[in-house]
């Protein structure tokens, strides 16, 4: 099967960083089945763009943090594979998450739990539930963090759970080895997008601090991501495997 024909899975795809990806595949032939949480607007453009590329785009509605709406999800994304005469998709890019910033003495159970069914339990379950989907020798992105590797007061509850993603991916490379399926990790620095509220995008003095350590000297923007995850998704990184790639401009920690 040629790149050109190949078709990825994003969640999260209708913004941020998602957009980016499902944009830089477009930008490759690679065709793109995304989620989006609410905004079917954004979505569409989405949609619009890639086509612009060349490439095919549907959009799904997903909340990754409800397990009990993943089969009949499957079966949405069966329907779309079957519209494009496919039964099986190529790349499952679980991206899709929320943000958290609270020190560990003022983060509640509630929060903790929400955190974790979006980017624990989803990415585990709905990965779990697209595989009988994915094609033998395809590639799996699970989305992390930089604040895994450095500590920045706030995050603990988040980067828990980014901490979790990354011994999970492993275990998806080991286990789905016989299937020539790779699981790698991604884990961004701080990047300009709607992610927090706009935060790093929007607030000056928090990114002029973080360019401050970034030896590149500015903020990541989501074009810095999107074309690194479609490369990795790539036959150029087929022996990549189980890792984890930081894409932080070099951060100090």
């Amino acid at each position: 099967m040629t790149e050109q024909s190949r078709i990825a899975l994003i969640t999260g795809g209708s913004r941020g960083l998602g957009r980016a990806t499902v944009l830089a595949l477009a930008a490759r032939g690679v065709d793109s089945i995304f989620t989006y949480n609410s905004n079917h607007g954004e979505a569409a453009k989405v949609i619009a763009a890639a086509e612009g590329l060349g490439a095919r785009a549907t959009a799904l509605k997903l909340d990754t943090g409800d397990t009990a709406v993943f089969p009949a999800f499957a079966g949405e994304v069966a329907n779309a594979l079957g519209r494009w005469g496919v039964e099986r998709f190529d790349f499952l890019v679980n991206n899709a998450g929320t943000s958290h910033h609270a020190p560990i003495t003022q983060v509640t159970e509630e929060d903790f739990d929400a955190l974790y069914r979006v980017h624990v339990k989803g990415v585990f379950f709905l990965t779990q539930t697209l595989l009988p989907l994915m094609a033998d020798g395809g590639r799996i992105v699970n989305m992390s963090s930089g604040l895994t590797r450095f500590s920045y007061p706030g995050s603990a509850a988040y980067a828990a759970m980014k901490g979790a993603v990354e011994v999970l991916t492993r275990y998806m490379a080991r286990e789905l080895g016989d299937r020539r399926i790779t699981a790698n990790t991604v884990a961004p620095g701080a990047i300009a997008t709607d992610f927090s509220g706009g935060m790093v995008r929007d607030n000056p003095e928090v990114n002029k601090l973080i360019a401050s350590m970034t030896p590149l000297g500015r903020v990541g923007q989501p074009d810095d991501v999107g074309p690194m995850i479609a490369s990795l998704l790539s036959d150029d990184h087929r022996w990549v495997n189980a890792q984890r790639v930081e894409i932080s401009g070099g951060v100090a920690g």
